[in-house]
């Protein structure tokens, strides 16, 4: 068996009836996992329901000789949430790992976008990740151990029409830091992937198992579950960080500061401000906080200057 083995694990992979959700739930069984494959079924906007997805990716697992079931219920609300671990426990008497993958786009942007629009990313990418990971939560800490793997985007970076998709999964971020912070003391860890993929939600042509051709993009959903299994694996080292995956490269995506500007003798203005512009976004001396006291000690290590 490989080192990398889930044999014994439970894992629930959401949004797993196409894809990206489709190829981490293949891998995870395929290295022994038993999975709950949870999609809704619906159209990428997030319309509509079909139990077919998510049963079609339970047959080629239970065809290949793992063991899986297929499960529904909508990420979006705190019931769905409930379910869908309720799910994991009722069919295999625990869950160990956790991949919100679960997603819908709706592209639209600044002026014309409405409340609707980003109510709708945020229920699904975000209050969807909150959700299954709350329900999950008292059942890791119990048994003094989980693995959460997020989903966030490299969209957040900024796409045009695409304010509502950006704002949620930028949103993941922040939850997936304060989580790590939790979990630390129950052998939880929590991490998020940006995967880079041609899938129906990025564009490409709505096949998972494409073949490559030449003098094209090749960027199967496959090329980013390794990754995936990774971070949700007993082995994973890090918690709270972002990792990119697609196309064979494996990145770490961080958030950093510079140094900055340090302002002496009274209140700064606005002239300071722009006289500084150089040095506040030099970048040489860039440091990588590890949470928010790590940052506060840095930012304000020269009020407290000996210590």
């Amino acid at each position: 068996m490989s080192e990398f083995s889930f044999e014994g694990r439970v894992a629930v992979v959401t949004g797993a009836g196409r894809g990206i959700g489709r190829a981490h739930a293949r891998l995870l069984a395929e290295r022994g996992a038993k999975v709950v494959v949870n999609d809704l079924g619906g159209s990428m906007e997030g319309e509509g329901a079909d139990v077919g997805p998510a049963q079609k990716v339970v047959d080629e697992i239970m065809a290949l000789g793992g063991t899986a079931c297929a499960d529904t219920h909508d990420v979006s609300t705190p019931a769905g949430g409930e379910a869908i671990i309720g799910t994991a426990l009722e069919q295999f008497g625990r869950v160990d790992v956790l991949v919100n993958n679960a997603g819908i786009i709706r592209y639209a942007g600044l002026p014309e976008i409405d409340a609707e629009n980003l109510e709708r990313h945020l229920a699904v990418h975000l209050l969807g990740s909150f959700n299954t990971m709350r329900a999950a939560w008292p059942h890791f800490v119990e048994q003094r151990y989980g693995r959460i793997v997020l989903t966030t985007s490299s969209g957040m970076f900024d796409l045009d029409n695409n304010l509502s998709y950006a704002a949620a999964k930028a949103g993941t971020i922040g939850m997936a830091r304060s989580a790590k912070l939790a979990g630390e003391p129950h052998n939880i860890k929590v991490n998020l992937i940006a995967p880079a993929a041609m899938t129906r939600m990025g564009g490409g042509p709505d096949a998972d198992d494409a073949e490559p051709v030449e003098g094209m993009l090749h960027m199967p959903a496959a090329a980013v579950a390794p990754m995936a299994a990774y971070l949700a694996h007993e082995s994973c080292p890090v918690s709270g960080e972002v990792f990119t995956a697609g196309a064979d490269r494996f990145a770490h995506l961080f958030l950093a500061s510079t140094e900055g500007y340090v302002h002496q003798d009274g209140l700064a203005t606005v002239e300071d401000v722009a006289a500084n512009w150089d040095p506040i976004n030099d970048e040489k001396d860039y440091y990588v906080p590890t949470d928010l006291m790590s940052w506060s000690g840095a930012f304000l290590k020269h009020q407290f200057p000996g210590s």
